[in-house]
This record gives structure tokens, sequence and C-alpha cells, in this order.
């Protein structure tokens, strides 16, 4: 009996000091940097400020949160075939590093274009619509669109297409990593939906 109390006991305390050592090692922006370059640059850009309207901008972002898409996207609780592929060939350091240093880049502010929705969308960003139960975005992504680090993402800048379609797709079930997304967007209808985009890619 005291063997196996002490051979727990040493467990345990291994356990802990891996537990604590992943907490507090410090992510490497140079080999972070590297990676991205092999492997997120062409659809991201090189900067992190994707060009490609359907292709979302990293840089700035929470790192936490990218962190938990790459994860996801590796295990399959979130489905997209190309980011599958990417992210499959990654390891948690390295999806630490690429995140940390996407973190670091300033992001480029976008624009909203279309005048007759933004107003729209300005509306239920900040106040939500009472009647049909639809929390205003504010309320966990911040009035500017920063987000809050860890648990809700950075919103501020973010091209239209990009948030329409995963508006879309949290409505439509093809995108199922976060309930709380889910339900909101199952409220929303296509104008909805393009108004709150539009008016996040002006957010600053």
């Amino acid at each position: 009996m005291k063997l196996f109390v002490t051979y727990f006991g040493a467990a345990a305390l291994a356990t802990a000091s891996l537990v604590a050592h992943g907490q507090t090692a410090q992510p490497d922006l140079t080999k972070g940097a590297a990676t991205y370059g092999q492997v997120c640059v062409a659809c991201h850009a090189a900067d992190g400020n994707s060009s490609i309207p359907v292709n979302p901008k990293l840089a700035q972002q929470h790192p936490e949160y990218l962190v938990k898409q790459l994860q996801e996207f590796k295990s399959g609780k979130r489905s997209n075939a190309i980011m599958t592929g990417f992210a499959s060939m990654l390891t948690d350091e390295d999806m630490k590093n690429i995140s940390y240093w996407a973190a670091s880049k300033p992001a480029t502010p976008g624009t909203s274009t279309d005048k007759a929705l933004v107003a729209l969308g300005e509306r239920i960003y900040r106040g939500g619509i009472a009647d049909r139960q639809i929390a205003a975005c504010a309320g966990c992504h911040s009035p500017n669109g920063a987000g809050i680090p860890s648990q809700y993402p950075r919103l501020s800048g973010q091209h239209a297409d990009y948030t329409v379609s995963q508006l879309n797709m949290f409505r439509d079930g093809s995108r199922a990593n976060s309930i709380q997304m889910t339900q909101v967007a199952a409220k929303l209808n296509d104008k909805e939906i393009k108004a709150v985009a539009d008016y996040i890619a002006g957010l600053r």
C-alpha cells in the first residue's frame, strides 16, 4: 500500500509539473513566423490580413481562439476540407507559435459598403433584437469588436463575406463548434446576417 501511495504521489507530481510547464511555456514567434510562411501565407497573406474576402483576417486575433480553431479543424469538430488538411500537419506547439505570431500583427481596418444595411447591422450588433430574443453581438464581442481574450474572438474589420459565410454555417449547422453562435444565427434571416456582417467590416 505504501508503495502504491508513493507511486501515485510521484505520478501526480509529474502530471502537475507537465501541466504547469504547458501553461508557462512561451510561444516561439520566430518559429511561428516560419511555419506560418510555409502553411498559411497563401490564403491569409504575409501579415495575417487576408486580401481574399472569403478567407478571414488572422492578424490581432486572440491567440487562444486561433489555437482552439486549429485544434478543432484537426480533430474534425470544425469542418473545412482545406483547413483540416493544413491543421493535420501541425503539432500543438506549431499551433501555439503560429497563433501568437498572428496575434502580434496589427489588423488592417475594413470598411462597410452597404449604406442601406449598415444601420440595421449596427442596431443588431449593439442592441440585438429583443422581441425575438436575439442577443446583442456587443455583449460578447465588445462594442468596438475587440472581443474578450480566451473567450470570444475579435470581429473588428473582418471581411463581410467571411462573416456572412460563417453565420450561415452556424445557422444551417455545418459549423457546430459554438453552441452560443448556433443559437444566435438560427434566429437571423439573410438580410440581418448581411447587415451585421457589413457593420462588423467597418467596425473600429
